[in-house]
């Protein structure tokens, strides 16, 4: 697993993040060029094998989520972690949004369904059925929020486990088990999806 950048010093960035919540226009110009490498990183990552978005970008997927983070309700920064996290919540719906979109267009195409494994142990960078594994994450967030928000840290963040027990925190031990948990838990949902 990757980690946010440790350039960026957490206290400086999260010190940003609050400014910038606080109406301080600077603060996010400041913000800016500490957190870009990491979240174009992040993108790469996800696309990189990703043959369903071979027409998205690493540098757009960013734009995209930059723009949906900048134009909404900003969230009271908790930390740089926190920032992250909801950065990679965003990519995770701009590449949704971006399947959902290219499969309306291919309705009839007969796509592969892939199990739980070849999405889940890979996501995002194979996750050819991203938009199964978002569902499956949304039905898990109404059952269980830190089951589902420990797999999109790991998988869709990038986030260590240790960066991950602090983020939410608990112990790493805890984010190991609730992890398999949830992996076992998406595993049964994404296996009832018909594959016709």
């Amino acid at each position: 697993m990757s980690a946010p950048p440790e350039d960026a010093a957490p206290a400086a960035v999260t010190q940003l993040l609050i400014d910038w919540k606080s109406g301080d226009k600077a603060a996010l110009d400041l913000l800016t060029p500490l957190v870009y490498q990491e979240l174009h990183r992040l993108a790469d990552r996800y696309l990189r094998s990703e043959r369903d978005m071979a027409t998205l970008q690493p540098t757009a997927l960013v734009h995209e989520a930059y723009l949906r983070l900048v134009s909404q309700k900003l969230p009271d920064w908790e930390s740089r972690a926190h920032f992250f996290g909801v950065a990679a919540h965003l990519m995770r719906q701009v590449l949704v949004d971006q399947v959902r979109k290219r499969r309306s267009a291919k309705r009839g195409s007969g796509a592969e369904k892939l199990s739980l494994d070849e999405i889940v142990s890979f996501a995002p960078a194979r996750g050819r059925d991203l938009e199964a594994l978002d569902d499956a994450l949304n039905s898990l967030a109404r059952q269980d929020a830190r089951k589902a928000k420990i797999i999109e840290l790991r998988f869709f963040g990038g986030f260590s486990l240790d960066e991950t027990a602090l983020a939410l925190d608990i112990s790493m031990a805890t984010v190991g088990r609730e992890q398999r948990l949830a992996e076992a838990w998406l595993h049964r949902e994404i296996s009832r999806i018909p594959t016709t």
